[in-house]
């Protein structure tokens, strides 16, 4: 019914959950590049790249942690497997992964990679996720993907590049606890089918 209250549990529930967002998360090691491609400064970078040039973009959404969502965040290394993908040479470092992807794609494509990236509405736990099997997540870009659970317990995504493999959650829970909670995965989401 539009415009009923939800159930006492329900908002009970959501009145427990805490409000540090993900771009708080993201940036608890500074907003620099280094040497350790198991983490998210490319992602950092990119956000903040977005609101520098669309201080209004949905992106934002990363910074108020009040809102409910789900993040699957590509690693540093899944940048540089995208570039080296797309341009057959693998950057040495994470500046020069980030520059690549600045030449490849402009603001509003890194916008809509972004959101592709973000399920609003919903904290979805690992636990939960490793009982979506088949499920589809419609995503802030509009776009739906895919989940697909295999026997093994592992979590994969389904993109809109149909010859790219899937993208596969290789850190779960990020930020648990909190209305916005993230999972680290091993490559870049597609919203085309490159």
């Amino acid at each position: 019914m539009v415009g009923a209250a939800a159930p006492a549990s329900a908002r009970s529930a959501e009145a427990g959950k805490g409000t540090r967002s993900l771009a708080t998360v993201l940036a608890a090691d500074g907003h620099h590049f280094d040497r350790n491609w198991n983490d998210f400064d490319i992602v950092d970078k990119a956000v903040g790249t977005v609101l520098k040039a669309k201080p209004d973009s949905p992106v934002a959404v990363l910074a108020n942690g009040k809102v409910r969502l789900t993040a699957f965040l590509p690693t540093d290394r899944a940048f540089r497997r995208l570039v080296t993908n797309l341009t057959g040479t693998q950057p040495a470092t994470e500046r020069a992964t980030f520059r690549k992807i600045a030449k490849l794609v402009d603001v509003n494509t890194l916008e809509t990679i972004l959101l592709f990236h973000v399920v609003p509405g919903k904290t979805l736990t690992a636990a939960k996720a490793s009982k979506a099997d088949e499920a589809r997540l419609k995503t802030a870009a509009g776009i739906v993907l895919g989940v697909n659970v295999r026997r093994t317990g592992a979590i994969y995504l389904r993109d809109k590049d149909r010859n790219a493999a899937n993208a596969r959650v290789i850190v779960a829970d990020i930020n648990k606890g909190n209305r916005q909670i993230a999972h680290g995965i091993n490559r870049v989401l597609r919203p085309a089918d490159l």
